[in-house]
């Protein structure tokens, strides 16, 4: 009979934890957290040190019944929430609802849901960790002290249902920032020259460097032009040639950020998608009748690039039964430590390396497989042998005028073998060098003089903004997925080709917060706050005098902002569209996902539509219908015809205003990740390559 109570926070995890612990143990879940700051109020006594005053969730109701009526037919009770502020927080609040001692260590705490992992814990409990406690608890104030002191004001001044939260301001002010950058962009002309020449028959591309060693950028065609006169009717001769071998390193394994992006850039997965399908694999998956539900991955919220010795052993014998000695590392390789990490837990990693992608991709989803054999192939790479290039630089000579061409090949491909990093802007991939000899004379097959125009910074994708906001120290990556879902969830940013803008509403927000609440906005301000958290966890700072520092000053800002925050009136961009149920004119609105219509009735006619966009096409299936721009459930781009649904034509490719030259049939614009863009036929094998 079970003499022993075990609480978790999913149903998940209790069942993949249950397995392992025997029937001497019931396993039960509290679904997350159990109580909260009420929604109602403030529920900080700022006069009292900051007490919080918690309540039940609501709808958690029956759940603590439960788990109290459980406890009370048991002997012994553990807490085995996620390792981690959160998990403890949980911890914590069980143990005063259920009237646990504290003085007793309830606590177990695991890295990974494995057999060997659970057994072990339960051989160490400890005690609730109240340094973390407050930690988690000093946030959650923190938070709550912003955003329910500016929170209504902003009710007052701009419209209802706004808020401004810590990290999501920041977040928020980031992406207006960067707009502003764009738009006051001024382009720069700049020129490239590309020589295409001949060595025994085969092709080198090179490039204009300058006048001899000295480097020189071409801004005019005037520029271009005395160049290409000096160099007029003179001989290609090669000046120096340059051959080193150099290493490549692999990436460390993944911490929680560095997951998030890879998982944006190679997966195209949100953020919240990554840590949900994460939570999954870590929580334990059912992997047939040989083991079961097993965690496949160790915790998931981590910033630190660790690993055991047991998993740096088990990848070392892995890759000498399949890749061989070459690959093996001849000692363990140490990364880096990030100044800011806590290194509470290991990297991200799987807790079986011989647990492939291939063996057990029949028991995942599509998503599942895909996130989990990126972790593995990234892990598995990080413990093999550096890959090696051979490299050649070439400077070639031509009157005076220095061309360079550069190449590299791998020697000996190492991790490369199994895993390449991503990268945010696409590297330009280089051919490797022919054969060439100093003093050797090269043919000219053709010279190409271009003209371009420097770029203004990108908008920030979900990866570049996960990048920034962690060299920053804003936030903490187990926060990032929230808060971009809060900032367009308010309307304050919204996604354009899976870029950032923001919003008038957000640039009006933001604006307010920066005039009557500076500190809210100042990187370095929040960068201290969260190293503050950090100190809390620490044990070296008082979660009060954190507080305390932080409120003395911002109190006084409230009552600035109350009573000199002057009330801003909405612009409202009207369309030349009637609404078809009452008649009244459409105006635009920028929601989460962009721009569409809705009615000025609102809120007496809800009536919205998406805003139309014309391609210039017929539809070729009906032939009378007009081809327009559309978007998917999940704000992915297809294209259909306006008549429907008389006609249901739809593509995924962009269609083409002209047939194909082959078979008359339809041309679209094919994007392929490493190829680009091409026009392709959907009939015949007809391809081009598209204008860039």
């Amino acid at each position: 009979m079970a003499d022993t109570l075990v609480i978790v926070e999913s149903p998940t995890k209790a069942k993949t934890i249950g397995k392992y612990l025997g029937s001497k143990y019931i396993v039960k879940a509290s679904i997350g957290h159990v109580r909260d700051l009420p929604k109602s109020q403030m529920g900080v006594d700022v006069t009292r040190n900051f007490e919080p005053k918690y309540i039940t969730i609501r709808g958690k109701g029956d759940v603590l019944k439960g788990l109290k009526d459980a406890a009370k037919k048991v002997k012994k009770v553990y807490l085995a929430a996620d390792p981690d502020r959160e998990g403890e927080a949980i911890a914590w609040h069980l143990a005063q609802y259920l009237g646990l001692d504290l003085d007793q260590p309830l606590r177990v705490v695991f890295n990974e849901i494995t057999k060997d992992a659970i057994k072990e814990a339960f051989k160490h409990p400890r005690h609730i960790n109240m340094d973390l406690v407050n930690a988690q608890q000093a946030r959650r104030i923190l938070d709550r002290l912003v955003g329910y002191n500016i929170s209504p004001i902003l009710w007052k001044k701009v419209r209802k249902g706004l808020s401004a939260g810590r990290v999501q301001s920041v977040a928020v002010k980031l992406i207006m920032d960067r707009e502003r950058e764009i738009q006051e962009f001024i382009p720069e002309e700049y020129w490239t020259i590309a020589s295409t020449l001949i060595s025994d028959g085969k092709e080198i591309n090179a490039k204009f460097y300058g006048y001899g060693d000295e480097k020189v950028e071409l801004h005019s065609e005037e520029d271009v032009a005395a160049v290409l006169k000096r160099m007029k009717n003179k001989p290609y001769v090669v000046q120096k040639v340059t051959k080193r071998e150099r290493k490549r390193n692999p990436a460390p394994p993944f911490i929680t950020s560095s997951l998030q992006q890879e998982a944006a850039r190679k997966l195209n997965f949100r953020t919240s998608k990554t840590m949900r399908i994460a939570q999954e694999l870590y929580e334990g998956i059912d992997v047939g009748n040989k083991e079961g539900a097993v965690g496949l991955i160790t915790y998931m919220r981590t910033d630190s690039t660790r690993l055991s010795a047991t998993a740096q052993n088990e990848a070392r014998e892995y890759i000498l039964e399949k890749y061989g000695q070459d690959y093996v590392l001849t000692e363990p390789r140490n990364q880096a430590k990030n100044e800011n990490a806590q290194d509470a837990h290991e990297a991200i990693r799987p807790t079986g390396v011989m647990r492939t992608p291939d063996e057990i991709k029949e028991y995942l989803s599509r998503d599942q497989l895909r996130l989990y054999r990126l972790i593995w192939e990234r892990f598995l790479a990080s413990q093999m042998s550096s890959a090696v290039l051979d490299t050649m630089s070439v400077d070639i000579d031509a009157g005076g005028v220095t061309f360079r061409a550069t190449g590299s090949k791998v020697k000996f491909p190492g991790f490369m073998k199994v895993y390449i990093e991503g990268n945010d802007d696409g590297a330009e991939e280089e051919s490797f060098l022919p054969p060439i000899e100093e003093g050797q004379i090269l043919e000219q097959k053709e010279i190409e003089p271009s003209q371009h125009f420097t770029q203004p910074p990108p908008r920030f994708s979900e990866a570049r903004m996960l990048k920034s906001l962690e060299e920053m120290g804003i936030g903490r990556p187990s926060t990032y997925a929230p808060t971009l879902e809060t900032i367009q969830k308010r309307g304050y940013v919204a996604l354009e080709e899976k870029r950032f803008v923001p919003t008038e509403l957000g640039e009006i927000v933001i604006t307010l917060v920066e005039e009557f609440f500076p500190e809210i906005l100042n990187v370095e301000f929040t960068a201290h706050m969260e190293s503050g958290l950090d100190n809390i966890e620490a044990g070296a700072t008082n979660w009060v005098d954190v507080l305390d520092n932080f409120y003395q000053d911002f109190a006084k800002r409230v009552v600035v902002a109350e009573e000199e925050m002057k009330e801003v009136e909405l612009k409202v961009e009207e369309s030349d569209e009637s609404c078809e149920l009452c008649g009244r004119v459409m105006v635009y609105k920028l929601g989460r996902f962009g721009k569409f219509l809705a009615c000025s009735g609102f809120p007496d006619c809800r009536n919205t539509k998406p805003i139309v966009k014309e391609i210039g096409v017929k539809c070729p299936q009906c032939e009378t219908g007009e081809i327009i721009e559309r978007k998917s459930k999940k704000s992915r781009i297809f294209y259909g015809c306006n008549q429907y649904p008389e006609c249901d034509f739809v593509s995924w490719d962009k269609p083409i205003a002209r047939p194909c030259p082959k078979c008359s049939s339809m041309l679209v614009e094919k994007k392929r990740k490493k190829q680009g863009v091409s026009i392709v036929c959907t009939k015949c094998d007809y391809q081009e390559e598209a204008d860039s």
